[in-house]
């Protein structure tokens, strides 16, 4: 499965190296020199890397081909893609991908369903689970105040049913 690792940020520099902005837990197995990314939109890619650094807290990659400025340009806000199977990732049973639990259902402690899981917005503070039921859509912050429980095998999310919440 192709999943978003980063994305194309401003060029730095004059030699083709490009701002990432960093769109996964293992920058460092992603972001490898030689890895191939493939790219959103499609046409700009694939992406061999030929160089990758940190500078100042950012992550600095440069591309095969990509050898100046004015190119990394035009690479700005392309998205990198890699190939990732998400159930080999998981290291224990609190390990999972984001896109193992859209289409979970979300339950309370009570047993009442709520709906299903239709996205997971990725926001500054944290993840916030999208819901749909059969009315209306509900937010949930995704932390463990108010998502206790996340059963990818059952296919179900256990929620707090704290008042104003839901």
């Amino acid at each position: 499965m192709l999943l978003v690792v980063g994305r194309i940020g401003r060029a730095h520099g004059v030699r083709g190296e490009a701002t990432i902005e960093v769109r996964t837990d293992n920058p460092g197995e992603r972001f490898e020199i030689g890895a191939v990314l493939h790219t959103d939109p499609a046409d700009k890619g694939p992406l061999t890397i030929r160089d990758a650094k940190m500078h100042s807290g950012t992550l600095l990659l440069s591309f095969v081909g990509v050898d100046d400025r004015t190119a990394v340009e035009k690479l700005r806000n392309v998205l990198l893609l890699a190939e990732i199977d998400p159930t080999e990732a998981n290291v224990t049973e609190d390990d999972f991908h984001l896109s193992q639990i859209v289409g979970c259902s979300v339950i309370d402690s009570s047993g009442r369903n709520w709906g299903n899981v239709v996205e997971v917005l990725q926001l500054p503070a944290q993840d916030t689970l999208v819901i749909k039921s059969s009315d209306r859509e509900i937010l949930i912050p995704f932390v463990r105040a108010f998502v206790p429980e996340v059963n990818v095998q059952e296919r179900t999310i256990t929620v707090k049913n704290i008042e104003g919440l839901l």
